[in-house]
């Protein structure tokens, strides 16, 4: 950006803020704030969070530490952050639930169903942001889809869209917390939004429900114990102990959101490129462990599946495999693959392998 553009001196600032409300909600996004770009005391948060190393070996969370919480250090001539917010919740959650609770069955986090919403996102945001042009002229802004260094969540709270709540993720008192978020970073001295507050309370039901104890104090994250992290972005063996806890979750997990009870007043999504494909949300984990990869490139295509990569798809289900119910089929896929190309999947089927060793088959 260079020097911050001034609003045109005809432009009443809130009759116009409610205008860019009325084009983010033409645009598909069910919430939307404003906010301005001091985020001291988050800041601070995150330098700790970083300096315990609860980060795991995501290192480019410990990049650019500084400009993540100063958005005019990131792109310099910010004066404000619009956020929005897109629904992507599930019709039902006790489905959710049943799909836990079948050992036989892989369970994917409800965002990863269908397809990645980066993209769709980001093309939303850029023709809110020309419609906004539209409105005032040109002007400096960036659209960002986690796509950099940015302090979304904490933007998102700002503006009022929720409160951080004790599992990390954003929550709308209105809508739960089933949305993804994006910004857009702007250099018009627009008026701002009230800050959303916390409604918690004494709640820990998020905490008591993390099956691998990842929560270990309210907003306070270890990513290292996190099975979206372990299934997701950890790129090496999953740690023996955490094994046996992940159960069926195969990429992600949900459990402190299924759990929350701010989630009874989420919508479910009218997205249909969010909707399940492939049957992903009732897959049997023997049958997705039978994927080819050319199988699992053609199906994952445009999905969040992909960040994943086909051996360590295979590594996630092997260890689903091995808490599953000892069965005929379960047995004949991981036996399937104990030549494994890959060392890595074939390390996992052995565990597997072992955790069903003397059980019956059923």
């Amino acid at each position: 950006m260079n020097a911050p553009a001034p609003l045109p001196i005809d432009v009443d600032a809130h009759a116009l803020v409610a205008q860019i409300r009325d084009l983010a909600r033409d645009a598909g996004f069910q919430r939307m704030g404003i906010s301005g770009i001091e985020l001291g005391e988050d800041e601070a948060h995150l330098r700790s969070w970083l300096a315990e190393g609860l980060y795991g070996t995501m290192e480019w969370m410990a990049r650019h530490g500084d400009r993540r919480a100063r958005p005019a250090e990131l792109v310099p001539g910010t004066l404000r952050v619009i956020s929005v917010g897109l629904d992507y919740g599930p019709d039902d959650h006790d489905d959710s639930w049943r799909t836990l609770a079948d050992g036989s069955r892989a369970y994917v986090a409800r965002y990863a169903l269908g397809r990645d919403y980066h993209k769709l996102m980001r093309n939303r945001l850029q023709k809110l942001a020309d419609r906004i042009a539209g409105l005032v002229g040109p002007f400096g802004h960036r659209v960002f889809v986690d796509s950099a260094p940015v302090l979304e969540r904490a933007l998102a709270r700002n503006a009022g869209l929720g409160w951080i709540g004790k599992h990390t993720c954003l929550i709308d008192r209105d809508g739960g917390s089933w949305f993804f978020l994006g910004e857009i970073y702007i250099d018009l001295p627009l008026p701002v939004d009230p800050p959303a507050t916390a409604h918690c309370g004494t709640c820990t039901r998020c905490i008591d429900i993390c099956p691998t104890g990842a929560i270990v104090a309210p907003q306070r994250l270890d990513a290292r114990r996190c099975i979206s992290y372990l299934t997701i972005e950890l790129k090496g063996p999953i740690p023996v102990e955490l094994r046996d806890k992940i159960g069926n979750r195969v990429f992600g997990c949900d459990d402190c959101q299924i759990v929350c009870p701010w989630n009874r007043f989420a919508r479910p999504t009218e997205q249909s490129d969010f909707q399940p494909r492939h049957s992903l949300d009732n897959a049997e984990l023997a049958t997705l462990f039978r994927w080819t990869e050319e199988e699992f490139l053609s199906r994952t295509e445009g999905s969040p599946l992909r960040r994943a990569g086909y051996e360590r798809w295979l590594r996630n289900l092997a260890v689903g495999l091995g808490n599953a119910p000892s069965s005929i089929p379960v047995l004949e896929a991981l036996q399937a693959r104990r030549d494994d190309p890959s060392e890595l999947v074939r390390e996992h089927v052995e565990w597997a392998l072992a955790q069903h060793a003397g059980r019956a088959p059923a």
